[in-house]
């Protein structure tokens, strides 16, 4: 049972990571388009909330630096 929540955690992150990268390349093609600017404050937010920290090991502060690195 453990397995399925721990499955569920990382699905929860991989989406968010996912919808991260997708925003950010909206944004960067179109940086007047809202909906994408929306989307990237709430993946950020999320990232660094305590939510995400119960869902995972991982630091959400790291993982921003990784995901801003690579869009660099």
């Amino acid at each position: 049972m453990r397995r399925n929540w721990e499955d569920l955690a990382n699905a929860v992150i991989l989406q968010a990571v996912e919808d991260y990268r997708q925003a950010r390349r909206r944004v960067k093609k179109h940086p007047d388009q809202k909906a994408a600017r929306g989307m990237l404050r709430e993946t950020k937010r999320f990232i660094r909330s305590r939510w995400f920290a119960q869902l995972t090991d991982i630091s959400g502060e790291q993982l921003m630096e990784k995901l801003k690195k690579e869009a660099a």
